[in-house]
Protein backbone atom coordinates (compact mmCIF):
# COMPACT_ATOMS: atom_id res chain seq x y z
CA UNK A 1 0.00 0.00 0.00
CA UNK A 2 1.57 3.58 -0.73
CA UNK A 3 0.53 6.47 1.32
CA UNK A 4 1.01 10.17 0.72
CA UNK A 5 0.80 12.29 3.62
CA UNK A 6 1.27 16.11 3.51
CA UNK A 7 2.31 18.58 6.49
CA UNK A 8 3.31 22.01 7.10
CA UNK A 9 -0.19 23.79 6.42
CA UNK A 10 -1.63 26.47 8.80
CA UNK A 11 -2.92 29.97 9.18
CA UNK A 12 -0.60 32.88 8.02
CA UNK A 13 -0.66 36.68 7.47
CA UNK A 14 -0.39 37.99 4.08
CA UNK A 15 3.10 38.10 2.77
CA UNK A 16 4.26 35.34 4.89
CA UNK A 17 5.82 31.54 4.48
CA UNK A 18 4.93 28.50 4.94
CA UNK A 19 6.32 25.27 3.81
CA UNK A 20 5.04 22.18 2.72
CA UNK A 21 6.29 18.42 2.89
CA UNK A 22 4.31 15.07 1.65
CA UNK A 23 6.05 12.26 2.42
CA UNK A 24 5.40 9.15 0.37
CA UNK A 25 5.40 5.86 2.42
CA UNK A 26 4.37 1.82 1.34
CA UNK A 27 5.57 -0.62 -0.72
CA UNK A 28 7.41 1.95 -3.65
CA UNK A 29 9.79 0.79 -6.61
CA UNK A 30 9.81 4.12 -8.54
CA UNK A 31 7.98 8.08 -8.14
CA UNK A 32 8.12 9.06 -10.93
CA UNK A 33 6.07 13.06 -11.51
CA UNK A 34 5.64 14.42 -7.69
CA UNK A 35 3.09 17.64 -7.75
CA UNK A 36 1.31 20.03 -5.68
CA UNK A 37 -2.25 21.00 -6.25
CA UNK A 38 -4.62 23.31 -4.56
CA UNK A 39 -8.61 23.46 -4.43
CA UNK A 40 -9.90 26.22 -3.22
CA UNK A 41 -14.01 26.56 -1.27
CA UNK A 42 -16.07 26.40 -4.43
CA UNK A 43 -13.73 25.72 -7.30
CA UNK A 44 -11.84 22.98 -8.93
CA UNK A 45 -8.67 21.44 -7.94
CA UNK A 46 -6.06 23.07 -9.48
CA UNK A 47 -2.25 22.47 -10.26
CA UNK A 48 0.38 24.59 -8.51
CA UNK A 49 3.48 22.81 -9.33
CA UNK A 50 5.26 19.60 -10.54
CA UNK A 51 8.33 18.25 -10.89
CA UNK A 52 8.28 15.97 -13.99
CA UNK A 53 10.17 12.68 -14.67
CA UNK A 54 12.68 14.31 -16.40
CA UNK A 55 13.43 16.90 -13.68
CA UNK A 56 11.51 19.61 -15.42
CA UNK A 57 9.00 21.79 -13.37
CA UNK A 58 5.90 23.44 -13.95
CA UNK A 59 4.48 26.26 -11.83
CA UNK A 60 0.80 27.61 -12.00
CA UNK A 61 1.39 31.07 -13.48
CA UNK A 62 -0.26 33.05 -10.29
CA UNK A 63 2.74 31.29 -8.06
CA UNK A 64 5.41 31.69 -10.44
CA UNK A 65 8.35 33.62 -8.23
CA UNK A 66 6.55 33.26 -5.13
CA UNK A 67 6.75 28.72 -4.93
CA UNK A 68 9.42 26.61 -5.04
CA UNK A 69 8.80 23.29 -5.56
CA UNK A 70 11.99 20.57 -4.69
CA UNK A 71 11.80 16.43 -3.93
CA UNK A 72 14.37 14.29 -2.21
CA UNK A 73 14.47 11.23 -3.98
CA UNK A 74 16.25 9.36 -1.47
CA UNK A 75 13.61 9.95 1.09
CA UNK A 76 10.91 9.69 -0.89
CA UNK A 77 9.45 13.45 0.08
CA UNK A 78 8.55 16.26 -1.73
CA UNK A 79 8.22 20.23 -0.56
CA UNK A 80 6.50 23.23 -1.28
CA UNK A 81 8.23 26.56 -0.58
CA UNK A 82 5.23 29.09 -0.67
CA UNK A 83 6.13 33.04 -0.02
CA UNK A 84 4.65 36.33 -0.30
CA UNK A 85 1.52 34.49 0.29
CA UNK A 86 -1.54 35.91 -0.56
CA UNK A 87 -5.29 35.51 0.64
CA UNK A 88 -5.97 34.25 -2.75
CA UNK A 89 -3.46 30.95 -2.15
CA UNK A 90 -5.91 30.10 0.92
CA UNK A 91 -7.11 26.77 -0.26
CA UNK A 92 -6.41 22.83 0.80
CA UNK A 93 -3.32 21.63 -0.93
CA UNK A 94 -2.65 17.76 -1.90
CA UNK A 95 0.55 16.06 -2.89
CA UNK A 96 -0.07 14.04 -5.98
CA UNK A 97 2.58 11.41 -6.57
CA UNK A 98 2.87 8.98 -9.96
CA UNK A 99 4.63 6.05 -8.48
CA UNK A 100 5.32 2.27 -9.62
CA UNK A 101 5.13 -0.47 -6.58
CA UNK A 102 7.03 -3.03 -8.77
CA UNK A 103 9.75 -3.34 -11.28
CA UNK A 104 7.83 -3.48 -14.68
CA UNK A 105 4.47 -2.44 -12.69
CA UNK A 106 1.72 0.31 -13.64
CA UNK A 107 2.31 3.48 -12.39
CA UNK A 108 -0.60 4.85 -10.22
CA UNK A 109 -1.29 8.52 -9.53
CA UNK A 110 -1.82 8.57 -5.61
CA UNK A 111 -3.05 11.56 -3.61
CA UNK A 112 -2.56 13.13 0.34
CA UNK A 113 -5.14 13.57 2.42
CA UNK A 114 -4.46 17.71 1.83
CA UNK A 115 -3.30 20.32 4.11
CA UNK A 116 -5.39 23.62 4.80
CA UNK A 117 -3.26 26.57 4.27
CA UNK A 118 -5.31 29.99 5.35
CA UNK A 119 -4.19 33.19 4.28
CA UNK A 120 -5.27 36.13 6.11
CA UNK A 121 -5.29 39.48 4.78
Amino acid sequence: QVQLVESGGGLVQAGGSLKLSCAATGSIFSINAMGWYRQAPGKSRELVARINTDGSINYNDSVKGRFTISRDNAKNMSYLEMNSLKPEDTAVYYCNGYISRRRNDYIGSYWGQGTQVTVSS
